[in-house]
């Protein structure tokens, strides 16, 4: 296995080792799923395999940012601002499908969200979004920024020390439903080196659905309220779909985990009754084997014989004595 991987393997191994309140990463929660933690220990156990980033899937609530300055307004000969573009166009506008400045997440979930019984009146699941009941006639306008409720199913990207280890990362996520999935950096690279990054996904138990809206303020000063477009009881749906998806996604990540120890025993040509084992175990394990096959074979009045896991291995006879 190259120096290179190893060396990689080592230092993501060593962090995800770290306590829980030392820990943090760059996602919006800042720590690792804990319903993925299995998941990234299977694979970080196997030679040749290390997960860079996972998540095991979530609902969120997610308000969008704005857009840029508007770039179809241009500048004059004279300096002055002409063209399309108004002045008032400048101040920014919603960016479509989300991210921008100003966006931020209003509700973030890893699990099922419980739901109480039905109780007529109740904005149970509106005040959990963060949303306030809709006041006024809804209609769009150029400074609207919308309120997503989205479900993603669990991602995962693993890095991979050559191709072969990839592909079996890549069939592993295919057979168990991931069908997005695919890998990166399958050449070499002026070293002859290959470590492919493969992106285990699937988009098909996603879904996004806009419940709310916000409209930017003139006075920066106050916080711009967040109103709910939906009722109660549609939320509520959104959410009955979502926990039915994390059931779902649940099943595939264990289906994954399965077909991963059988791809990689296969592609690895390891027996299934025996699992991998680092280079110094393998060399000890096949030289005692090859101690006690020479033992029988002295029995047998045999006087030399190549001992496996050894020198033997090079094409040595170790004599007896």
């Amino acid at each position: 296995m190259p120096s290179t991987f190893e060396k990689k393997k080592n230092s993501i191994v060593a962090r995800l080792q770290v306590p829980d309140f030392q820990y943090s990463d760059l996602s919006p929660k800042g720590t690792m799923d804990v319903g993925i933690r299995p998941l990234v220990h299977n694979v970080n156990s196997k030679e040749g395999l290390v997960t860079t980033s996972s998540c095991a899937g979530r609902v969120s609530v997610f308000l969008e940012g704005t857009r840029k300055k508007d770039s179809s307004a241009t500048a004059g000969g004279d300096g002055n601002i002409s063209n399309k573009a108004s002045v008032g166009h400048l101040s920014g506008r919603t960016s479509v499908g989300g991210k921008g400045p100003g966006g931020r997440w209003l509700y973030v979930s890893h699990d099922p969200i419980p739901l109480s019984p039905e109780v007529g009146g109740v904005s149970e699941l509106t005040e959990l979004f963060g949303l306030s009941p809709q006041v006024q006639e809804f209609s769009h306008s150029e400074d609207t920024r919308y309120v997503h409720f989205k479900f993603e199913p669990m991602i995962l990207h693993v890095l991979a020390a050559s191709l072969k280890h990839a592909q079996s990362v890549l069939s592993a996520a295919l057979q168990a439903g991931f069908r997005e999935s695919g890998a990166i950096n399958i050449t070499s690279n002026p070293d002859g080196v290959t470590h492919p990054m493969v992106a285990v996904r699937s988009m098909g138990l996603a879904f996004d659905s806009i419940i709310g809206y916000s409209h930017d303020s003139t006075d920066h000063i106050l916080e711009t309220p967040i109103f709910s477009s939906v009722g109660e009881q549609y939320l509520r749906s959104l959410v009955e779909i979502g926990n039915v998806r994390f059931q779902e996604n649940a099943r595939r990540i264990k289906r994954f985990a399965e077909a991963l120890d059988v791809t990689h025993q296969s592609i690895m040509g390891i027996p299934k009754d025996q699992e991998w084992e680092d280079a110094d175990t393998r060399r000890e394990r096949k030289r005692a084997e090859g101690m006690k096959k020479r033992l029988a074979l002295q029995e047998r009045g045999l006087q030399n014989y190549p001992v496996e896991g050894s020198d033997s291995e090079e094409g040595t006879t170790l004599p007896i004595y």
